[in-house]
C-alpha cells in the first residue's frame, strides 16, 4: 500500500553504503520501496552489502576524494540505473587527535573527504534535480558539529561546515523543489564509532553518561529518519538539523 512514507519509484544514492550507518540507510530505503545505489572504495565490501540487502541494489566502486571525477560518476550512474531522486552524503573519514598534534595535511584530508567531496557530489546531483524540479539531498552531521569535543578538531570542523553548506543550498534549491536536510546521528553502533572508543574507556563512559536514553543507537534508527526526510511526508521540510541521539544534545 502506498503511503506518505513510501519511496516506491524513487532511486537513492548512498555514499559509504556498504557498512555501518550507510548500510542502515540503504536497508531502510530499500524496505521503503526505493531502488538503492551504494558507492564506496572497496568492491568486496559493496558486493557483500549488495548480497545482504537483496532486492534492487546496485553498486559503484569510487573514491570520493577524486572530486574532479564526480560529475562523470553521476553521469555513469544515471545512464546505467536512472535518475537519482535522493542523494545521501554518508561517506566520511574520522580523525581522533589533539589539535596541537594535527598536521595541516591531516586536517586537509578530513576537509577534502567530509566537505569538498560532499559539495561536489551534491552539486552534480542537484544540477539534474533542478532540471527535473524534484529531489532530496541529505547530509550526515555529527554530535561534534553540535558542541565541542576534545581530539576531533578536524572532524568536528568538517561536520560544522556542512550546516553552513546546507543552509546556503536551501536558499538556492528550494524554488526548484529540491530539499536539503541534515541528519545528526548521536553515538550509533558502527565500525567508525567502535574504532573511536575502543581504546578509550573513559571517553566511552563520558558518552554513555551523556545519553538520556542510556544506550547507543543503531544504524536503522538513522535509516528510518532518512526515509522520513526523503519521503512525501516531509515535503515541506528543508534546512533542518535532525538529531538522532537519544537525547544527548539536551541532556546534562
Amino acid at each position: 500500500m502506498l503511503t506518505a512514507f513510501s519511496l516506491n519509484g524513487k532511486t537513492a544514492l548512498i555514499t559509504g553504503g556498504g557498512t555501518g550507518i550507510g548500510f542502515g540507510i540503504a536497508k531502510a530505503m530499500m524496505e521503503a520501496g526505493a531502488r538503492v545505489i551504494i558507492v564506496g572504495r572497496r568492491e568486496e565490501t559493496l558486493q557483500q552489502a549488495q548480497l545482504e540487502l537483496g532486492g534492487d541494489v546496485h553498486y559503484f566502486v569510487f573514491d570520493l576524494a577524486n572530486t574532479e571525477a564526480i560529475p562523470g560518476l553521476i553521469d555513469r550512474i544515471e545512464s546505467a540505473v536512472g535518475p537519482i531522486d535522493i542523494l545521501v552524503n554518508n561517506a566520511g573519514v574520522h580523525l581522533k587527535k589533539y589539535a596541537l598534534e594535527t598536521s595541516d595535511a591531516e586536517f586537509e584530508k578530513i576537509i577534502q573527504t567530509n566537505v569538498l567531496s560532499v559539495f561536489s557530489l551534491s552539486r552534480s546531483c542537484a544540477a539534474k534535480m533542478v532540471e527535473r524540479k524534484d529531489g532530496v539531498i541529505l547530509f550526515i552531521g555529527s554530535m561534534t558539529g553540535m558542541f565541542g569535543m576534545d581530539r576531533v578538531s578536524a572532524y568536528g570542523t568538517s561536520k560544522t561546515a556542512l550546516t553552513g553548506l546546507m543552509q546556503n543550498l536551501v536558499t538556492e534549491f528550494s524554488k526548484y523543489n529540491v530539499r536539503v536536510n541534515t541528519l545528526v546521528p548521536g553515538w550509533i553502533e558502527s565500525p567508525m564509532f567502535f574504532k573511536a572508543i575502543g581504546d578509550d574507556p573513559q571517553r566511552k563512559e563520558k558518552i554513555v553518561n551523556r545519553i538520556a536514553m542510556e544506550g547507543f543507537g543503531k544504524p536503522e534508527d538513522v535509516g528510518n529518519a532518512a526515509v522520513f526526510l526523503s519521503s512525501p511526508a516531509a515535503r515541506y521540510i528543508t534546512g533542518v538539523l535532525l538529531p538522532i541521539d537519544g537525547g544527548a544534545t539536551v541532556n546534562f
